[in-house]
């Protein structure tokens, strides 16, 4: 019996859930488990998902969403700076390909046909890989992340004029490619007009008129038609759907919305990404593999190898040094999902023999898993292959850092000058404390540096570039962006150097907090905690408690890095003896009646920190004491408000009622 296409959908999920979670304790990229699982549940193998189109489908719109959110990050002027790469390096590389390819498999014995199809599959890269693995390393505004995304978009390009051109050489479609060719460029002047003149009196209106609602479910409406809509439109002009959807994104990159617009479209993308990478899975049929094995481990490293050199050398005549060349071609090492477009077109006009394409697929299939590990790695390996280079970038870098930082004393090194940085440094100048930012955004260094500030390039997880930046002599240090693994490191490298340095850090919550505080940082400012804590300091205002009672309460909370609201489940102090157990730990009152150990004794007498329970406030009458003091007394009817485990807090109230 058929489980259908909800069935389908609701098996991948869960397996892609499953298998998500057990890649992220390996440290391994979940593309590998998505990949995986298509694998193993496809037809060729389990067969628990026989109806691969099905889920083909839907997967694609992750596609179209990807490229939606990269065009967010382009504006206009930025695609045009990218031209050079886009329609020079990227479009040479593409052409270059798919001769070479042509030539090597005519010498193999395949027909030029089938040698040209396969040139064009193997031509193309993967823009989801890629966009996201070096999102996630904060490097898709490094000098190798723009290099990689104009040759992406220059291999996206050319998709559709080449299967114009393999349709017209088999005579399936056209006779006339040249006229197909430029009736293509017209339908591509079309669609950007109308996608530009949109923006202005379609698109801005619009969002402003659905932001004025502040209905969070209609911003989000609004943000995934014009994201469909305008790849439905460029589709119906005989363009791709990608391409529409990109063009959106870039004509809403200077709007204020922005940011929101790529927060609600994330979690629809990734979740449809990962089904792509599951349906790829799915057209694999493993056991071919005994057979062509040597094929496809030639084709892999020709694949991973031959792209990678001619990449290399691309950039190199590019103006590029060879380290940042060899780590654009790592980087760029792969199939992608646009040659598996190619081959399913090629298939279904069968200009390749069913064996040929599973060789193709499992070599695309393989360089896609191994892809991750290559861009994880790629300035490891680049610096592996060009030590020297690599070396001179690095001193280059730090004499350009140690330029700008010769003649400071006590100053504040900021690590990141994103938003968050940008704040700090405002207030340092407006207090005339001397600052020095690393930052491994070129685009806001180039801007910082335009506008007069002592910021530049440089990686502070690098010993020599904080030693640049006159680590000895600072006085204290900011990690202003919440990179839990990047702070980890720089933490654990500044201790080294200077382990008597504050150093402040930023996280996003109280488990990142514990284990960055294990690391030696001074203070750690939680996000999730901070917001809770500004909107409490609103709230006091608003009920009218002063403001030097609010700036104690406050400054009482950070100095104990927030024990007291992690100690502390939601709902009011006042009704503290009603509150319930929160997780493994809760809180326990103990009310001291006649008889009681704990009566005339200090609180620190009773030794309670030693099995692992807080004190987290004592009630004497109306009144209540938070974070009491050791040496406080305690008395008749006062109350102790412990927490801790269940089995802690047992032994914590015998000790308070009966003694040791």
């Amino acid at each position: 019996m058929s489980i259908g296409i909800l069935g389908a959908i609701l098996t991948i999920l869960f397996f892609a859930l499953m298998t998500g979670i057990i890649f992220y304790h390996l440290r391994l990229p979940t593309i590998l488990g998505y990949l995986l699982v298509g694998a193993i549940a496809g037809p060729h193998a389990v067969g628990l998902i026989p109806d691969v189109e099905s889920i083909k489908t839907l997967a694609e719109f992750g596609i179209v969403l990807l490229m939606f959110t990269i065009g967010l990050e382009f504006s206009l002027p930025k695609l045009i700076a990218l031209r050079y790469w886009v329609f020079g390096v990227g479009e040479i590389q593409v052409i270059v390909v798919i001769a070479v390819t042509t030539i090597i498999g005519m010498a193999i014995g395949m027909t030029p046909l089938s040698a040209f199809a396969v040139g064009g599959i193997v031509a193309m890269s993967s823009t989801a890989i890629v966009v996201k693995e070096l999102t996630k390393q904060r490097e898709i505004n490094s000098k190798v992340g723009k290099n990689a995304i104009g040759i992406l978009l220059a291999q996206d390009l050319a998709v559709i004029p080449f299967i114009i051109l393999l349709a017209s050489f088999s005579s399936v479609t056209t006779t006339k490619p040249f006229a197909e060719l430029i009736f293509v460029l017209f339908n591509f002047s079309v669609a950007f007009f109308l996608i530009f003149v949109s923006r202005r009196w379609l698109l801005k209106p619009l969002f402003r008129i659905v932001s004025a609602t502040r209905e969070l479910e209609l911003f989000t409406c609004l943000v995934l038609l014009v994201a469909l809509s305008t790849a439905w439109l460029t589709h119906w002009l005989g363009l791709s759907y990608v391409l529409g959807s990109f063009l959106a994104g870039v004509m809403l990159s200077e709007t204020d919305f922005r940011h929101q617009i790529e927060v609600e479209v994330r979690p629809f993308r990734d979740v449809l990404l990962g089904l792509f990478f599951i349906t790829i899975g799915m057209l694999l049929d493993v056991s071919t593999w005994y057979h062509t094995w040597v094929w496809i481990l030639l084709l892999v490293m020709a694949l991973v190898f031959c792209k990678t050199v001619l990449i290399i050398i691309l950039c190199r005549v590019a103006g590029d040094d060879y380290f940042i060349s060899c780590r654009t071609g790592l980087i760029l090492a792969q199939g992608g999902e646009f040659g598996f477009a190619i081959l399913t077109f090629v298939l279904s006009k069968d200009l390749l023999s069913p064996d040929y394409g599973q060789v193709v697929l499992a070599a695309l299939w393989i360089s896609i898993a191994i892809s991750p590990l290559l861009i994880r790695y790629n300035k490891i390996i680049a610096n592996f292959f060009f030590p020297t280079i690599s070396q001179i970038n690095e001193a280059l870098v730090q004499q350009e850092i140690i330029g700008l930082s010769h003649d400071l004393n006590d100053h504040i090194i900021l690590c990141g000058y994103g938003r968050v940085g940008q704040h700090i440094a405002r207030l340092l100048e407006i207090e005339n404390i001397a600052f020095i930012g690393l930052e491994l955004d070129p685009m806001l260094v180039q801007n910082a540096r335009l506008a007069g500030k002592r910021v530049t390039y440089g990686d502070a997880s690098h010993p020599g570039m904080l030693t640049a930046a006159g680590f000895s002599q600072a006085k204290a240090m900011v990690i202003s962006f919440s990179d839990f693994p990047t702070s980890i490191k720089i933490l654990s490298i500044a201790k080294q150097l200077k382990a008597s340095i504050p150093i402040l850090v930023r996280c996003r919550d109280e488990t990142e907090m514990e284990q960055l505080k294990e690391q030696g940082a001074t203070r750690v400012i939680a996000e999730v905690l901070e917001e809770g804590l500004s909107l409490a300091h609103h709230l006091m205002q608003v009920v009218k408690i002063s403001d030097v009672r609010i700036h104690y309460l406050m400054q009482d909370l950070r100095n104990h890095n927030y024990d007291l609201l992690q100690g502390t489940p939601s709902g009011s102090l006042d009704e503290i003896l009603d509150l319930e157990k929160r997780g493994p730990e809760q809180l326990r009152p103990v009310i001291l009646k006649q008889g009681a150990y704990a009566i005339n004794r200090c609180l620190g007498d009773l030794n309670l920190t030693q099995i692992k329970v807080a004190v987290v406030a004592i009630r004497q009458g109306e009144s209540k004491k938070f974070k009491p003091s050791p040496i406080m007394r305690l008395n008749l009817e006062d109350i102790i408000v412990l927490f801790g485990d269940e089995i802690n807090l047992e032994k914590a109230e015998k000790i308070i009622l009966e003694g040791d």
